[in-house]
């Protein structure tokens, strides 16, 4: 049995609809951060968001919706124009995208040395890096489309699943920018903004389709019946594919200013898959949840037994210890994505019983950069009939075009929220809260 996804602003909220929004805490999904806002009137009625849980407690799939009402595609040539912010994590993101899919600018601030003096996200660090060049980010996209903020039509901005330091830098920035300009405000689950972003390029690719969302801090398997109409087939039970690269990476004493993955994936071509026999996770589970925790502890030993030292650099390495990393590096990733295979294939079965109509397979999150997991997954629909669908590289990381894309989604059915008062202070606007679950 799959569990319900967590309700995160009760599934996809949006800015003030409700009091209190939750936002995960991708690292360790126990740790909810509060974001209280302003109770303000809304532009347009909204039906709360439901969760919809199985009728039988062995039906492999669990329902959730953003909406009680079915919600129809609309048109994409429409004049709208929207700004996007995302800072939910190591980089400070902001696009401009018109509703016709047109991309008029797209920047990205990497934290690409935080990470390597850290070896990962520090996330106090991450939240002043962001604090510093949040204003100049955002001012750089508005320059790039040569647009003022007084000729959008909205600001959307990721409010999680996320780091919440990081997120309130954006969110108080799209407040801002929203109260001074008059404009509407639209909320943004992170997830479903990776999800939505394929639809932008391409275009034939409608509802019902399946999606496989992979990322630094999340595993998900959703099958989207409808914009706001989600079943979660599968997620995450610990850690996510991308934190067992970056681990990997850190362990391996990699480059990590790319960030991890992209290390991994550079040295795997080099080594031999087959060397280091690491066991596929969760091979006697028959669901289609992931698990990285273990295979991340086989990684470790398998480093240790071989004296591998981090502390040397990948590129003083000695011939055959570079080879050695290279054959772990290269043995992680094919297991890794096996997982993947797995637990996709069995969602695939799954959806089609749901949704016989689904023609397509979405791959999106940072880790859908890498062209191994792409190539693997490919043969996998192709099984099925079915079509692979991965944004590119630029779109799968975390930037402002998929959060601005969702945002025109949402908006074209009535989800946003009115502009937030002009001289509204940002410590009143923002307080957070720590829950545990």
């Amino acid at each position: 049995m799959v569990s319900s996804l967590l309700a995160l602003p009760s599934t996809f909220s949006r800015l003030n609809l409700v009091q209190k929004s939750s936002i995960f805490i991708p690292f360790t999904f126990k740790a909810l951060s509060l974001l209280e806002f302003h109770k303000q009137p809304r532009l347009r009625p909204f039906n709360y968001p439901l969760l919809h849980f199985p009728s039988s407690l062995n039906s492999p799939e669990a329902h959730f919706s953003t909406s009680r009402r079915p919600v129809s595609s609309k048109s994409f040539d429409d004049d709208l124009v929207v700004l996007g912010i995302e800072t939910s994590c190591d980089d400070t993101a902001a696009a401009i995208v018109r509703g016709n899919g047109e991309i008029l600018s797209q920047v990205v601030s990497s934290q690409a040395d935080l990470l390597a003096r850290y070896g990962g996200v520090a996330p106090k660090m991450a939240e002043e890096a962001h604090s510093q060049v949040i204003d100049q980010v955002v001012q750089d996209a508005l320059d790039k489309a040569s647009l003022t903020e007084r000729e959008l039509s909205a600001v959307a901005v990721t409010i999680g699943p996320g780091l919440s330091l990081c997120l309130r830098v954006g969110v108080q920035k799209a407040r801002r920018v929203a109260g001074s300009f008059n404009l509407p405000i639209i909320s943004v689950h992170h997830m479903e903004a990776h999800a939505l972003v394929a639809r932008l390029i391409e275009k034939e690719l409608q509802f019902p389709f399946l999606a496989l969302l992979i990322s630094g801090g999340h595993n998900l398997l959703v099958l989207a019946h409808d914009l706001g109409h989600y079943t979660q087939l599968g997620t995450t039970i610990d850690d996510a594919i991308g934190e067992a690269f970056d681990k990997t990476a850190k362990w391996l004493g990699l480059d990590m200013r790319k960030s991890g993955g992209p290390a991994v994936e550079q040295l795997a071509q080099e080594g031999d898959a087959e060397s280091v026999r690491f066991s596929i996770p969760m091979k006697q589970h028959k669901d289609c949840n992931f698990s990285y925790a273990g295979l991340k502890t086989q990684v470790k030993l398998a480093i240790a037994s071989r004296n591998i030292d981090a502390k040397v650099p990948l590129s003083c390495a000695s011939s055959l210890d570079r080879s050695s990393r290279a054959d772990i590096a290269a043995s992680f990733q094919r297991v890794a994505v096996l997982h993947l295979e797995e637990r996709c294939e069995r969602a695939v079965e799954w959806a089609l019983k749901i949704e016989p109509s689904i023609k397509h397979l979405v791959v999106s999150g940072g880790v859908a950069s890498n062209q191994y997991v792409r190539a693997r997954l490919d043969q996998v629909v192709q099984k099925y009939s079915l079509q692979l669908v991965c944004p590119p590289p630029n779109l799968c990381t975390d930037n402002g075009v998929m959060i601005a894309w969702t945002g025109i989604e949402n908006f074209r059915v009535g989800r946003y929220d009115p502009p937030p008062p002009a001289n509204d202070p940002d410590d009143f606007m923002v307080r957070r809260k720590y829950l545990m679950t």
